[in-house]
C-alpha cells in the first residue's frame, strides 16, 4: 500500500490555518489597561452600557492564524472571562481604519453588550 503525498496549501493561501486578520473578541465586564499584555498588544476598548446593565471590553487586533486565535481564546477561558463573541472584521475594514476606529463603530450597535 503506498501514500500519496499530498499537496500542501501556499502559507499565503486561505486555508484554516491561515485565516490572518483583524479581529473583534467582546467579553462580559469591563478589563483595565494593564490587561493588554494578557492580549500581546491588541487593544482593548471598553463599553459602559448602564441601560442594559452589562458592560463589555472589545479586543481588538490582528491574529496571524487560528491556533493563535484559539491561544488567545484559550487565554481568556483561563482568566475565567465571559465571552460574548468573535467577529473577524472585513478586509476593507482593515485597509481603510485602524482597531480603534472599529471599535468605534462597534459602538453604534448596542446590542453589542448584550
Amino acid at each position: 500500500m503506498m501514500c500519496k503525498k499530498q499537496d500542501l496549501p501556499d502559507s499565503n493561501s486561505s486555508s484554516p490555518l491561515n485565516n490572518r486578520g483583524i479581529y473583534e473578541i467582546k467579553i462580559k465586564g469591563l478589563l483595565d489597561d494593564h490587561w493588554g499584555q494578557w492580549f500581546e498588544g491588541m487593544a482593548l476598548v471598553r463599553y459602559e452600557n448602564p441601560e442594559a446593565e452589562q458592560d463589555c471590553t472589545l479586543i481588538i487586533g490582528p491574529i496571524i492564524d487560528q491556533p493563535a486565535l484559539h491561544g488567545l481564546l484559550a487565554k481568556i477561558r483561563d482568566l475565567n472571562l465571559t465571552l460574548i463573541s468573535v467577529r473577524k472584521l472585513d478586509q476593507k475594514d482593515e485597509s481603510t481604519r485602524d482597531s480603534e476606529q472599529n471599535a468605534a463603530d462597534a459602538e453604534s450597535s448596542q446590542e453589542e453588550c448584550s
